[in-house]
Order: structure tokens, then C-alpha cells, then sequence
């Protein structure tokens, strides 16, 4: 079974074994957004078993029209509020948000492969 992904329109392939290797590089660094959709809140607060009301007051902001996941520092880091820095995974994996699930196949990588390359040990050429 191939770990190697690679995606149409991406001049580069992702090697999904490098994960366990990488510390958590996707996840923390310099502070970003981290946008969820209505469904996505509804789905992680379901998995969270929280209220939508305290999932989004807990673990949410407001930027503009969309809603994000806070963030904490951590060594004067920034990683998702997810991030489990132990397992050097994610907290909600099952459900997590379709911005992480769709890493590092982002429109903005296009044309910045050497500055993902930096930040993502998976990053092969194609």
C-alpha cells in the first residue's frame, strides 16, 4: 500500500510516512487560522461531547464572517489547541477540519513549494 499521495494541479507528492518522523510542523509555528465550517463544529463538538454553545466558547473566534480554532504558545510557538504535542498527533483526527485534512494540497503552496518543503518533511518532487 503506497503512502505517497499526490493530487492534480500539485507539482509535488506527499510521503504520509514522514509524519511520524516530523513534530507536529503542520500544526504548530507561526500563528495562523485554523477555519472550521458549521458542519465541522457540530461534528467536533459531537465527538467532544460539548454543546455547540460551549464547544465554540471554548475552543473558538471569530475572524471576520468565519470562526477558527484558538490556538496556545507553547515555547514561543503557536500550535492548534488540538495538537497533542505527547502522541505528536491530533485530538480530534477522526473529525478534525477539512483545512488539516487537506495538507499540504493548499492552493497557496502552488507556487511556494520550496517554503513547504521547509515546513513539511513529507514533501517529495514529482
Amino acid at each position: 500500500m503506497s503512502t505517497i499521495i499526490k493530487k492534480e494541479g500539485f507539482s509535488y507528492a506527499f510521503n504520509q510516512d514522514a509524519c511520524v518522523t516530523c513534530a507536529g510542523r503542520c500544526c504548530t509555528g507561526e500563528s495562523g487560522y485554523i477555519y472550521v465550517s458549521k458542519e465541522e463544529i457540530f461534528t467536533i463538538s459531537d465527538l467532544l461531547k460539548l454543546s455547540v454553545n460551549d464547544f465554540g466558547v471554548k475552543y473558538l473566534f471569530k475572524h471576520g464572517y468565519k470562526y477558527s480554532i484558538k490556538e496556545q504558545v507553547y515555547e514561543g510557538s503557536y500550535e492548534c489547541i488540538f495538537y497533542d504535542r505527547e502522541s505528536n498527533g491530533c485530538k480530534i483526527y477522526e473529525a478534525r477540519p477539512s483545512q488539516c485534512i487537506s495538507f499540504p494540497f493548499w492552493d497557496y503552496f502552488k507556487t511556494r513549494v520550496d517554503e513547504l518543503k521547509e515546513e513539511c518533511p513529507g514533501i517529495i518532487d514529482d
